[in-house]
């Protein structure tokens, strides 16, 4: 959420990054309810006042309470008109944004690794025949999507998310282990759903509690400090957190229809940041993100190119973003597998979560965040990228210690 006062000074920046975001937003309309929202918060107050000159119950007193009452009423309609256009309102994006409608016009910024183009089994039949994954019983089990990893793929799962857990710790970074079902309120605070957002439709599992269960360590780690007042000194906040994950991906229908790249429930190691309110400081941080996912994607000896998001494939609060997309080489093209972000104070003031200068000053925080590992996903570059010409399939180096083979 963008600042009212922000918004203000700035409409013609704003229905800017509307239109770079492909965000359907009437800012003229936002702009007249908040006039209106204003005069209706001075009357009120003026009614307050002259109310509390009468005294007991004179008649003057009950036509005073009344019209109060009444303007109250009036205020409360047009503060939630207010508060629902607010969420709609997109962050701006950074100038480096290129412009686009889809991740198809990304853009490349670098790459790294040697590409496989002879690239031999792909990775469906490299996991069935050594009896690593069993889709059949997991569309028993789970329905569309659902999946059991076995043997070797559980083992090497689980081998990724200590190995990453392990370098982020060694940056500084305290480990999390992020609670999964979660309010509402930090699924809108994150930008998950409300505003413009299909996601609480297509994305985002509802309990029959009103709990949700997320997509991502990133809602719940934000959550974390929802509603405090940290010290500058505390900044940066740098958490890496372990958690399933939970997507309907009801969006998606035909795409990947078999295997394991696009599932409901899969597993993430994510990097959160609190900053402080600096645009350099965000931009840093960003950067920094990035090179840590890069770091385990090279260590994994994983072929992969970095792309600049183009402005309609940001979401609503995201200033901006990159993509790690993995070199894939039964398909034979880039796919995604991690996404950095960063967002200014979009999610901290929905959030309410704010620092203490060393002047007393108060400030919303700045808020970043990163995919450092998703599994299964990554098996699929993992395993294709890493095949042998006996058909054996090579484990990393940096990987070794963890999964206890140097080959399955």
């Amino acid at each position: 959420m963008l600042d009212i006062k922000f918004i203000r000074e700035n409409k013609d920046l704003i229905k800017e990054a509307a239109r770079k975001k492909h965000v359907m937003v009437d800012i003229d309309q936002l702009s007249a309810v908040d006039e209106k929202r204003r005069a209706l918060i001075a009357e009120v107050d003026a009614l307050r006042q002259e109310h509390k000159k009468f005294t007991g119950a004179s008649e003057e007193a009950k036509i005073s309470k009344d019209k109060l009452s009444h303007k109250e009423f009036e205020l409360g309609a047009v503060e939630k008109e207010f508060e629902e256009l607010m969420l709609l309102v997109p962050n701006v994006p950074d100038p480096s944004v290129p412009e686009g409608e889809s991740d198809a016009e990304n853009q490349e910024i670098r790459k790294w690794g040697e590409i496989k183009v002879e690239h031999g089994k792909n990775y469906l039949n490299l996991m069935q025949s050594r009896g690593a994954l069993d889709l059949e019983r997991g569309a028993k089990v789970s329905g569309f999507r659902g999946y059991f990893l076995k043997g070797d793929a559980a083992l090497l799962s689980m081998a990724l998310w200590q190995f990453t857990l392990d370098v982020l710790i060694k940056k500084g970074f305290a480990p999390f282990l992020a609670p999964v079902l979660i309010r509402r309120e930090n699924l809108v605070g994150t930008g998950w759903v409300g505003g413009t957002t299909p996601k609480e439709g297509e994305d985002v599992y509802k309990t029959q509690d009103d709990l949700y269960l997320s997509g991502t360590a990133e809602v719940p780690m934000m959550g974390y400090h929802a509603d405090e007042i940290l010290k500058e000194e505390e900044l940066p906040k740098k958490y890496v957190a372990f958690s399933p994950c939970f997507r309907r991906e009801a969006g998606s229908y035909g795409k990947d229809a078999k295997g394991i790249f696009r599932v409901h429930e899969f597993f993430k190691v994510e990097q959160v940041i609190l900053c402080r309110a600096d645009h350099q400081e965000s931009v840093k941080w960003h950067e920094e993100l990035t090179k840590n996912s890069e770091e385990i994607m090279q260590s994994l000896e994983i072929p992969y190119r970095v792309v600049i998001n183009c402005g309609g494939d940001l979401g609503l609060g995201q200033v901006k973003k990159y993509d790690i997309e993995a070199w894939i080489p039964s398909e034979k093209r880039y796919r995604e597998t991690h996404s950095a972000s960063y967002f200014h104070d979009f999610q901290t003031r929905r959030l309410n979560i704010k620092y203490k200068d060393s002047a007393g000053k108060i400030h919303f925080a700045h808020s970043l965040n990163n995919t450092a590992i998703a599994t299964p996903r990554v098996l699929e570059a993992l395993l294709e990228n890493h095949q042998e010409p006996d058909g054996s399939i090579k484990i990393p180096a940096a990987l070794q210690k963890y999964f206890g083979k140097e080959k399955i």
